[in-house]
C-alpha cells in the first residue's frame, strides 16, 4: 500500500501545545527570576542597615533588623510550578490519537497491496479526515477515535459510557468536538464536500465513511440509525473493503488521487 502524507494535523497540534507549554514555563521562570532579584535586593538592604546599626552600637535597632533579615529571608518567592495539568492531559490525548491513527495505517498497509493508496491528513473547507483509502474497490474516508469507553450511537448523537470492573456505570458523557459535532458529523461534513468536489469534476465516486474506535478498551454499544460505519479495528475496514461493490480502474484512481491532492492543497493555502 502506498502512503501519501498530505498533512500532519495531530503532529502540528502536539507541536503547538509543546510551544505553548514552553512559552508558559519561560514566562513563569522570568517572573520568578525578577522576583528573586528583588527579594535578594531587599534582604541585602536590610543587612546593610543591620551592620550599620551594629557598628554604631545601636543595639535596639540592630536586634530589630536582625529579626527583619530573618523574616524577609523567609519570604523568598516560590519556584515556578510545572506545566498546567490541562496541557499535559492535552499532550497525552494527542499522542494517544497519533498512536491510534498509526496503528490503523500500519494494519491496513500489511493487508493491502500497491493498488491501494492511503492519503493521510486530508483537509477541506468542512474539516479534516484522518485517512482516505483509495483503491480498486472504492474510496473510504476513515476517522480514527481513541475513546476508552463503550460508545452508543443514535443517529449523529454519540455517547461514551464507562464502567468499573464490576460492570457498574461510573461515567456518561456526550462525544463531541469543540464545535459540538459528533464523530459521525466530523467525518460526514468533509466527506460529503469531497464527494461533491469529485462529482463536479466528472468522478462519480462514492465516499464510504468509517469511524474506527482504536482504543483497546473501545466497545460499540447500542446503534440506532448510524450515519457512518463504526468498528473497533482496521480489520473492520478491511471487511468493508472486501464487501464493497464499487470498482475503480487504474485511470479513475489516478484521476481521483490527483483531484484529492489538488483540493487539499487549495484548502491548505486558503487556511494559511
Amino acid at each position: 500500500m502506498r502512503v501519501i502524507e498530505l498533512s500532519n494535523h495531530p503532529g502540528d497540534m502536539l507541536h503547538d501545545v509543546s510551544l505553548r507549554r514552553e512559552a508558559t514555563q519561560r514566562r513563569a521562570q522570568a517572573r520568578y527570576d525578577d522576583a528573586l532579584i528583588q527579594h535578594r535586593a531587599r534582604v541585602q538592604t536590610i543587612r546593610v542597615r543591620r551592620d550599620r546599626a551594629r557598628r554604631n552600637r545601636q543595639w535596639r535597632s540592630w536586634l530589630r533588623l536582625v529579626l527583619a533579615v530573618w523574616a524577609e529571608s523567609r519570604r523568598k518567592p516560590p519556584k515556578p510550578a510545572g506545566p498546567p495539568p490541562s496541557d499535559t492531559d492535552t499532550q497525552e490525548r494527542i499522542k494517544a490519537g497519533i498512536a491510534g491513527e498509526q496503528l490503523v495505517a500500519t494494519q491496513l498497509g500489511r493487508a493491502l497491496d500497491d493498488d491501494w493508496t492511503l492519503l493521510r491528513g486530508y483537509r477541506n473547507r468542512r474539516g479534516e479526515i484522518d485517512h482516505l483509502l483509495l483503491g480498486p474497490k472504492g474510496l473510504f474516508a476513515i476517522e480514527v477515535k481513541n475513546i476508552n469507553a463503550t460508545v452508543s450511537i443514535d443517529g449523529d448523537r454519540w455517547r461514551a459510557d464507562k464502567y468499573d470492573n464490576y460492570g457498574n456505570l461510573v461515567e456518561q458523557r456526550e462525544i463531541a468536538d469543540q464545535k459540538g459535532r459528533s464523530p459521525s458529523e466530523q467525518l460526514n461534513e468533509p466527506a460529503a464536500d469531497l464527494e461533491r468536489f469529485l462529482h463536479e469534476r466528472g468522478q462519480r465516486v462514492t465516499v464510504q465513511r468509517v469511524v474506527v474506535l482504536a482504543h483497546k478498551r473501545s466497545r460499540v454499544g447500542s446503534r440506532r440509525h448510524p450515519t457512518v460505519h463504526v468498528g473497533t479495528s482496521a480489520e473492520y475496514v478491511l471487511s468493508l473493503v472486501k464487501d464493497s461493490t464499487a470498482t475503480l480502474d487504474e485511470r479513475q484512481r489516478a484521476d481521483a488521487e490527483r483531484l484529492i491532492r489538488r483540493d487539499h492543497d487549495f484548502n491548505e493555502r486558503r487556511r494559511r
